[in-house]
This record gives structure tokens, sequence and C-alpha cells, in this order.
């Protein structure tokens, strides 16, 4: 409170005032434009409102529409993505099952194709010892004339069960005579000529004319034989008597008249070289 001049008895005097707070205004205290603006304000805002009240209503339906329809959709891919897992679960365990049972096809026919390979060699064993033993009385040679009588121990031509040229063109004057085939009817005297051949091997002529005796075999031992054919040329040049015994057995004649039996061809070969090692004389030694 603010106070003017006091006197003496202590009454304020005209000039003396109070301060008083001033009321707030309230609605129906404002009047004229106050008032309208302020009833504007408050329309416009419950207009606001209200449009907004409705409008989050229309988009709360349309994003929980727009929602359903996302799930609805999701829902029926995801049915046919759990079906299709269910067929291929289905198609997985049938290829298991075929798997399965393919595998024990195999096994067995595995099985079954170690016996018939073991029995197929079998009968091809027969069967090259059969052709062997047919081909025993059959020559390939090079001349019509029985070259081993002379050495045999019977001077009297061989029997014979047959005796004809091979297909080859008629040679020339000069020209090789051709092949023909003999089978002879009795083994003993098919040896003695096979014998007679090898002692005289290279040696063998006809009105001057050199020919060949050749024992005739299946393709299959002829397979067999022929890898041997180079070290026992080395073995003849080296002084040895090597023979190869029906299908394909070499044996060796030692110096002592001992028979060596190589088994394979690389035992022929390093035979051969240890062999070579040992009787080879070194300048030292023939100094």
């Amino acid at each position: 409170m603010l106070s003017g001049h006091h006197n003496s008895s202590g009454e304020s005097t005209s000039q003396d005032f109070n301060l008083t707070r001033r009321p707030l205004r309230t609605p129906h205290r404002l009047h004229g434009k106050e008032a309208q603006e302020l009833e504007v304000s408050a329309s416009l805002t419950s207009t606001i409102t209200d449009l907004l009240t409705e409008k989050l209503a229309e988009h709360k339906a349309e994003f929980l529409a727009e929602v359903r329809d996302i799930y609805t959709k999701y829902e029926s891919k995801l049915e046919n993505i759990e079906t299709s897992v269910d067929d291929h679960e289905l198609r997985i365990m049938g290829f298991e099952q075929f798997a399965d049972s393919t595998s024990t096809d195999l096994m067995a026919m595995q099985a079954t194709l170690t016996a018939v390979v073991a029995e197929n060699a079998k009968l091809r064993a027969k069967v090259s010892d059969l052709e062997g033993l047919y081909a025993n009385g059959i020559f390939l040679t090079t001349a019509l004339r029985y070259a081993g009588s002379r050495h045999s121990e019977n001077k009297s031509p061989p029997e014979l069960d047959r005796a004809h040229r091979t297909l080859a063109a008629k040679p020339g004057p000069s020209g090789k005579p051709r092949p023909v085939v003999i089978c002879f009817h009795d083994f003993k005297t098919r040896e003695l000529v096979v014998r007679g051949a090898r002692k005289l091997r290279g040696k063998l002529n006809y009105n001057d004319a050199p020919f060949l005796i050749f024992e005739e075999y299946s393709p299959e031992v002829l397979e067999q034989r022929t890898p041997y054919r180079d070290i026992m040329k080395k073995l003849y040049e080296m002084g040895l008597k090597p023979a190869l015994r029906y299908p394909a057995r070499l044996f060796v004649v030692l110096d002592d008249g001992t028979k060596k039996l190589l088994p394979s061809l690389k035992e022929a070969t390093d035979f051969a070289d240890s062999w070579a090692r040992q009787h080879s004389t070194s300048p030292t030694e023939q100094d």
C-alpha cells in the first residue's frame, strides 16, 4: 500500500490512495469484439477436433482393413508354402526310399557281377585250354614239307589229319611260300616236330628256301605270350636257352642244366639284368 503525507493525528490526507488487484476478465465479463473472437476460436477448435477425430477413425478403419488384407494374403501364401513343404517332404522321403532300394540293388548287382567276373575268368581259362588242346596239332608253316621227320624217332612220314594252304595270294618265283595249316594226328609226333624245329631254329630249308614252323594259339594265349618276345630274344643273345611253355610260363635252362621258372615278365627282366652283370667282364679283369 502506498500512502501520502500523514498529519499529526495519523490520519491520511486526500493524497492517500490504495492499490488493489484488478480482477481477471472472464468470458461473461468480455464484451464486444473480444467475446466474438473467443467464441470463433472455441468453435474452430471444436470443429478441428471433430474433423481430426473423424479422420482418425477413417484412417484407423482403412489401416485395419489394409492390415487384414495383407494378413489374409500372407496367410494364404503361408498355407501354400506349408502345402509345398509337405509335398517336398513326401517327395524327399520317396527319393530316400528309392535311393536305399537302389543302393541295396547296386550292392546285390556288385556281388553278382563279382561272381560273374570270377566265373567268366574260369570259363575263359577253360575255353583257352580247349582251344589250346585243339590247336596242339595245328601249325602254320611257310613250306609244304614236313620239317621234323628227319629229326624224329620214326622215319616214316607222319600221319596228318589235314593240311591245306591259307588264303594268301600265290607267291612269285622269288616270293615267300604261302603259309600252310597242318594238323597232326598224334600228339607225340607234334612234339617231335616242335623239338626238331627248335633245335634247327633259323636253319630249316626246303629246296634251298628257308621256312619256319609256328604253333597256333588262341588270341587270349597270344596276348599272354607276346610280351615275352623281347626278353626271350635277349636271353638267347646272352647264350641261355629260354622256353615259353603253355600258356605263358617262361623257363630258362642254366649252365648246370637246371631249369629256372620266371613267373612274370618283371622277374624275367630282373634275372636277365642280374645275369648280365654277373657275367660281364670289366677292362681291368681282362688285363
